[in-house]
């Protein structure tokens, strides 16, 4: 493949423009080695150039110096890929570079390909998030004070007393959502090149969830097939049947996926797993154990996804344990106990996820959509909770 040859240096300005996201990608010999796969030399300098916000083909022909021509045929590469995401507005086409993670790291393992070594890119994505839990790219993605992710909740197992808003609801984003579409499983498919299979029998294909227009863009380049809601709610029981847990954006409004995860395959749940217990934003909910219904069956202890249940060892009669650390309150372990010794209670503190603001947009742009000197100067101090995009959702 030719896209290998060119020297790893030429990814150090694609790696500095990638680092401008909220979770950046952090930089060792693996991650080199992965970009190498994915871009070409001409992409990696295309995504080095992109702005922080959307493009249009015209404003990237001036940024890379290139003839619109080729670099049309460049960009058509990146979006195939999943690298970039191409969203026709009207009468012009915007362009965004994808971060890595969320981004075309899982992009790469959405779809059947042959462009790509599979198999080689499965083995070092999973060294990349298993090394150095403590300074690697675990740490990157789950140690932000700002979760990325949060789980939902099994709305049919909250307490009859409690009341499920709308963010909170699988189903009720579903049902809010413009356009949604299914594809495969990332962390399912990257664990079949590794030779691995689902111990939950999950497929890897049709319990991805994409919504809005991240959807359009995912199905519209083979990534993701369109779903009406009334498919995407099935998804959802389905999910529900194989007790896998929810997860999707930690935003208020508009979510744009819903992963049904498991604890063997999923990387998120692996890294609540690692010890990131806060890694992901918990439900309003936390599931507890009654003691005097509990016969230690163990069902849940391989339900949790989390690994969050276990024996209590404070207890002289043997009985089950919920580690409230751990435990997301998903509720995926609540119809396995035969005994009804599993229920979900409210959680004390629940964590409410912050709203998209428009307006936020508008005050820190200019009228030319340039970012702000003040913008600028937060960007240099690395403060990634900065993130600047126009929004056409």
């Amino acid at each position: 493949m030719g896209h290998v040859t060119y020297s790893k240096d030429n990814l150090i300005p694609l790696i500095d423009r990638l680092n401008k996201y909220p979770i950046g990608l952090v930089d060792n010999e693996i991650l080199h080695e992965i970009l190498s796969l994915l871009f070409s030399e001409k992409e990696a300098y295309v995504g080095s150039k992109f702005p922080l916000m959307e493009a249009t083909l015209e404003e990237l022909s001036k940024a890379t110096r290139m003839h619109s021509e080729e670099l049309l045929t460049i960009l058509e590469s990146m979006a195939n890929k999943g690298i970039i995401m191409d969203m026709p507005y009207g009468d012009t086409t915007y362009y965004l570079l994808m971060p890595g993670v969320i981004g075309f790291f899982e992009f790469t393992f959405m779809k059947h390909r042959i462009d790509l070594p599979l198999k080689k890119l499965a083995k070092l994505m999973t060294e990349y998030f298993r090394q150095d839990p403590e300074k690697g790219q675990a740490n990157e993605f789950f140690g932000s004070k700002n979760q990325l992710t949060r789980s939902l909740v099994y709305e049919e197992h909250i307490p009859v007393t409690s009341i499920v808003t709308p963010y909170e609801s699988a189903r009720e984003i579903i049902k809010q959502s413009d356009f949604g579409a299914v594809g495969m499983c990332y962390c399912r498919h990257k664990r079949y090149h590794e030779g691995k299979e689902c111990r939950k029998n999950v497929p890897i294909e049709g319990t991805c969830i994409s919504l809005g227009n991240g959807a359009r863009f995912l199905s519209r380049r083979g990534f993701a097939t369109h779903k009406s809601k009334e498919e995407l709610l099935k998804v959802i029981d389905f999910a529900h049947e194989l007790k896998l847990t929810h997860i999707t954006d930690n935003i208020r409004n508009k979510p744009t996926f819903i992963c049904n995860c498991c604890g063997c395959c999923c990387e998120i749940m692996a890294g609540v797993q690692m010890g990131y217990y806060n890694g992901v934003a918990k439900s309003s909910f936390i599931a507890v154990i009654d003691p005097e219904k509990c016969d230690y069956c163990g069902e849940c202890f391989s339900v949790c996804n989390v690994k969050a249940i276990g024996r209590n060892k404070n207890s002289l009669k043997k009985v089950g344990e919920i580690d409230q650390r751990v435990c997301l309150g998903c509720g995926a372990c609540v119809s396995t106990c035969n005994n009804n010794a599993i229920s979900l209670i409210p959680r004390k503190k629940p964590s409410i996820p912050k709203q998209r603001k428009r307006e936020l947009y508008k005050a820190i742009l200019t009228e030319k959509g340039r970012l702000t000197p003040f913008i600028i100067e937060m960007i240099k101090k690395k403060a990634k909770k900065v993130f600047v995009r126009k929004s056409y959702n």
